[in-house]
């Protein structure tokens, strides 16, 4: 008996999943390396988009410096040169920077809503800041530098300017013929409205994706 199953032999048992030994050829490694690099990918992909959003929110911020800067300035310079004195005619009777105080909207409209307007104003600043944290566009960058130098713009005269706060009036200056005297201010809020409605035309989102209805 103990000859037969020295000859028969012991049958082989097979190995569980778990037993079989691990791979650890080439394949594997470039599984690995594969991975990591995908890893790697990743992170770089999300810091690029990290700095071109930052890049759009300096933009953004650069022309509402810009556009508040040379309102304020045209304003400081018309308060002291022209008001009070006869306008200046730059163009015939076409085009003349005449000074006056305003306490409505943009081009004269509403004077007896000066506070509603000062709200407004401070309400569409606080919404492009929020809006700026998803902003990948350039386009959408500038039109809402715009706005925002804008309405910065004639937000300092309802605060800082007579009769009170909220209630100040807006100094005006730019005066075509036939049509309502206006400032920079006016100038860069009407500019970035038509440049916004031009880009939803378009389907280009603040955040660069372009949609197609």
């Amino acid at each position: 008996m103990a000859e037969a199953e020295r000859i028969i032999g012991t049958p082989d048992i097979p190995e569980t999943a778990g037993d079989e030994p691990e791979q650890s050829g080439p394949d594997s490694e470039k599984t690995a390396a594969a991975e990591q690099d995908g890893r790697q990918a990743e992170a770089e992909g999300a810091t690029a988009a990290a700095d071109k959003g930052k890049r759009k929110i300096a933009v953004l911020f650069t022309v509402a410096v810009v556009a508040y800067a040379f309102d304020l300035i045209s304003k400081m310079i018309v308060v002291a040169k022209l008001e009070h004195h006869e306008p200046i005619e730059l163009v015939g009777e076409w085009l003349r920077l005449s000074a006056i105080r305003n306490a409505g909207a943009a081009f004269g409209f509403g004077e007896a809503f000066t506070i509603i307007f000062t709200c407004i104003a401070a309400a569409v600043i606080v919404v492009i800041a929020r809006l700026a944290r998803k902003l990948y566009s350039l386009p959408w960058a500038i039109a809402l530098g715009l706005l925002l130098g804008g309405a910065l713009g004639n937000l300092t005269d309802r605060l800082f300017r007579a009769p009170g706060v909220f209630e100040g009036a807006v100094v005006d200056f730019i005066a075509p013929k036939g049509f309502a005297v206006f400032n920079l201010a006016d100038s860069a809020i009407v500019c970035g409205g038509i440049l916004i409605v031009l880009l939803s035309f378009r389907g280009l989102d603040p955040d660069g994706t372009v949609h197609k209805d």
